[in-house]
């Protein structure tokens, strides 16, 4: 095997930006020290950074072509994954390195992406929507917490491991889907080859979060038209109720009025009225929810700005996200659309 690498990590850029320059030395001072760096930026540059290949994508494509063009190039067994904002443990490779090697069925290895503690309180209170029950509970808050160790069919290329023969076996990324394209390779990787994909807390990344309200939203939407249109198509694996949360939420908000207005026009009362103080306790307990969520965020963080900010920055997550989703189930193509 000689000095052949067992890791390669691939990251996608769209250039080299602040956070690539912070990961890799976090990289680099891993305590396993078998692996390689490729970077996918859009253009050449002239930097060079240590155990790291820079290789221009011109022209431009979109993260999960990258991946596949860094697959390609890679000398490594196993792929890891990492977003160009993300950057890990120390001990991130020796921990991934030892789950492989327990069971010949593991394809592949995840683990929890935190929120770093030098994030402004814009990008905390996106962090917090993320890592909340309240937030994303459904849909899973082990992702951005740490969780009990578990196998999950899905899951984000922000903190992901896989063995380079299952990835290529599968045909990789999907590039029509993003985002969206890990979770079609997740579905590849269970549910064709009957491997397994391993979450463990102690396989930790950092990720910077996106600022509340612009740039998170952003990103939100482009979760959600992508959730429910996989929810159609992928059903097995989208088509779960924490996903459908949001969407069930926006429909009672503004159905719920509708209907009771025309309970009553039909003089439908003994309907109309129970209903009307269902739709009214249920106001309060989601309120009652957004209020507790404020209260543990102070508890937590001693800064009264950051739990104001929560409440209203999940309200209008789940509005967002809850409407999309249907745009998303209804679509029946989705176009490629790179960019941040």
């Amino acid at each position: 095997m000689g000095n052949r690498p067992k890791f390669s990590i691939i990251i996608p850029v769209k250039r080299l930006n602040k956070y690539i320059k912070e990961t890799i030395p976090k990289i680099v001072s891993q305590t396993y020290k078998n692996f390689e760096i490729i970077i996918l930026p859009d253009s050449k540059t002239l930097e060079k950074f240590p155990k790291t290949k820079i290789i221009p994508t011109w022209p431009k494509t979109g993260p999960a072509d990258k991946r596949d063009i860094g697959a390609k190039m890679a000398k490594g067994e196993i792929l890891a994954f990492l977003d160009d904002d993300s950057y890990p443990d120390r001990n991130w490779l020796a921990k991934a390195d030892g789950i492989f090697t327990e069971d010949k069925k593991i394809s592949a290895v995840c683990g929890p992406a935190l929120t770093p503690k030098d994030n402004n309180l814009r990008q905390k209170a996106g962090g917090y929507v993320w890592s909340s029950w309240l937030g994303s509970g459904g849909a899973g808050t082990y992702r951005c917490t740490i969780s009990p160790r578990r196998e999950v069919d899905d899951y984000p290329t922000v903190n992901f491991l896989v063995g380079k023969k299952d990835f290529l076996k599968v045909g990789g990324f999907d590039s029509h889907f993003w985002p969206g394209e890990d979770t079609k390779l997740c579905y590849d990787l269970i549910y064709k080859l009957g491997k397994k994909i391993i979450y463990d807390p102690t396989v930790l990344v950092y990720h910077h979060r996106r600022e509340v309200f612009g740039p998170h939203l952003r990103q939100i939407s482009r979760y959600a038209i992508h959730r429910g249109h996989f929810a159609r198509i992928f059903p097995r694996t989208s088509f779960r109720l924490g996903y459908l949360m949001p969407t069930l939420f926006v429909l009672g908000l503004i159905g719920g009025p509708i209907l009771i207005f025309l309970l009553e026009i039909f003089s439908l009362c003994a309907i109309s009225i129970p209903l009307f103080l269902f739709y009214l306790f249920s106001i309060f307990v989601y309120i009652s929810l957004l209020l507790i969520t404020a209260a543990q965020v102070y508890l937590k963080e001693k800064s009264l700005t950051l739990a104001l900010l929560v409440p209203p920055s999940i309200l209008v997550t789940h509005l967002i996200y809850g409407t999309l989703f249907i745009k998303g189930f209804l679509t029946k193509k989705l176009k490629e659309k790179y960019g941040r």
